[in-house]
């Protein structure tokens, strides 16, 4: 029944029973659109599937951990206060990662980022097992504070804030040798 309501052919499109003809330009333009957007789309969808990151969060999981053992994940949470042990003389870490109730343990060995400590807000790349969540090199990314806290006495009201004028150059340059 689609074929009878739109049919292509040679420039001319029946819609319903009517036959509309198009220029060769008109098609052409039509044609060359659609390739275009056709190739756009695909460029798209190519170049950000790479690029989109995806996690889970761990309270999401662990309700449910045996559906995710063994295969590769992202997971979301904050590391537990006092939690965080590394082997000496090495860079092997234990840590325990929080989301709501659910908690992790996860294994890591590497360089962890600077801002990772205690309370940090992390994402790990690896695959949980029955024992904990191992995380593959590099997989580990703390996350940076999102609000700044400025020092205690700091001016925080912006609309109101002066900046310092400076000292006039004769101040400046009393008992400089001319």
């Amino acid at each position: 029944m689609l074929q009878e309501l739109i049919r292509w052919y040679s420039g001319r499109i029946l819609l319903g029973g009517a036959a509309y003809t198009m220029s060769k330009k008109s098609t052409r333009v039509l044609v060359s659109g659609l390739v275009l957007g056709g190739a756009f789309m695909l460029l798209l969808v190519t170049s950000m599937r790479g690029s989109a990151q995806y996690f889970k969060e761990v309270d999401e999981v662990m309700p449910v951990a045996a559906e995710w053992y063994n295969r590769p994940l992202q997971l979301h949470g904050f590391v537990v206060q006092n939690s965080i042990m590394r082997r000496p003389d090495t860079l092997d870490y234990q840590f325990k990662v929080k989301n709501g109730e659910s908690v992790v343990l996860a294994s890591y060995t590497g360089v962890v980022p600077d801002t990772f400590k205690d309370g940090a807000e992390v994402v790990l790349k690896g695959r949980l097992h029955s024992a904990g969540f191992n995380v593959e090199p590099g997989g580990v990314v703390a996350k940076c504070p999102s609000k700044y806290t400025p020092a205690d006495g700091a001016k925080t009201n912006l609309s109101t804030y002066q900046p310092p004028t400076a000292a006039p150059l004769e101040a400046v340059t009393e008992g400089m040798a001319r």
